[in-house]
């Protein structure tokens, strides 16, 4: 339902893209446009890749081919003055953006409302230690992990954890600068890489759950808290192929129904946990010897 006070949205998207890579986030900006312009509401594009569909002027009322960096927005949000934004449609470029919005105090300062999954849920989804402490505290289970800020604390954490053990970067959901080490020298080259990344200079130093299944869930939450599975699928390969290069089939072919249900009540209450409203992909890591 169209809220009274929204008459214009600026939607962020994802920026250069290489080919072949991230269409998804075309096809959902398309489908984001045409669903608030049923509602009446002017949509303003910001994304300097011309090759997409949704940068097409037939589609958005306004359209910026300029870099996704906050200083361009904040002149866009100056000049057009939306009432909110959307940062879902973007992938990481446009979270992070968001995020370094509000932080800055951009958003507020032109009193732009985020839309959708609010910043403090974006927070919570990108930095792997609050993550993980949300999960915990919702009792959903988790892989042996610690933060790491620096390469010191990074070699502590996997002496620890004891190798292999997986590195995941902050603030890089698609897993840019991520990686897996067998030893210190490997580890020592992907925690500087990753550190280099992260836009908090931060890595999670996590135990390596090799070849386990890896199922994912497709849920979606609104705003009064409906939740629902729209799909479940399942990787062919195991966890250690990353999914990208992974075939998926849905719906899943090896779970048992306990298995099943207990993946999706496990799914909405991520989904709960994290504040997310729309939609959200969850990946699931099970012990095929369980």
């Amino acid at each position: 339902m169209r809220r009274n006070n929204i008459d214009s949205v600026l939607i962020v998207g994802s920026g250069a893209i290489k080919i072949g890579e991230a269409g998804e986030f075309d096809y959902s900006t398309s489908q984001a446009i045409k669903a608030l312009r049923e509602e009446g509401i002017r949509t303003i594009v910001v994304n300097p890749n011309i090759a997409t569909i949704h940068t097409d002027e037939r589609f958005a009322d306004k359209i910026y081919s300029v870099p996704i960096r906050s200083d361009f927005i904040e002149e866009i949000i100056a000049k057009e003055r939306p009432d909110g934004i959307l940062l879902g449609f973007g992938g990481q470029t446009a979270l992070n953006c968001g995020v370094e919005l509000a932080e800055k105090g951009i958003l507020d300062k032109h009193n732009v409302e985020v839309l959708g999954t609010s910043i403090r849920s974006i927070e919570l989804a990108d930095d792997r230690e609050l993550f993980k402490k949300t999960m915990v505290a919702k009792g959903i289970p988790v892989p042996k992990s610690r933060n790491a800020n620096d390469l010191t604390t990074a070699l502590h954490a996997a002496t620890e954890i004891e190798f292999p053990v997986i590195v995941r970067v902050a603030y890089t959901l698609g897993g840019q600068g991520s990686g897996v080490a067998f030893n210190e020298s490997q580890l020592k080259d992907i925690v500087l890489r990753g550190l280099s990344y992260s836009r908090i200079h931060q890595v999670l130093v996590e135990e390596y759950l090799d070849k386990w299944k890896e199922i994912e869930y497709e849920i979606m939450r609104d705003q009064d808290d409906n939740c629902t599975i729209v799909c479940n699928m399942e990787n062919l390969d195991p966890m250690g192929v990353h999914t990208g290069d992974s075939i998926v089939v849905a719906p899943s072919q090896t779970l048992t129904n306990r298995e099943y249900n207990l993946l999706r009540e496990t799914g909405q209450k991520v989904i709960r946990a994290l504040g997310i409203i729309g939609e959200c992909n969850i990946q699931f890591a099970v012990d095929p010897r369980s």
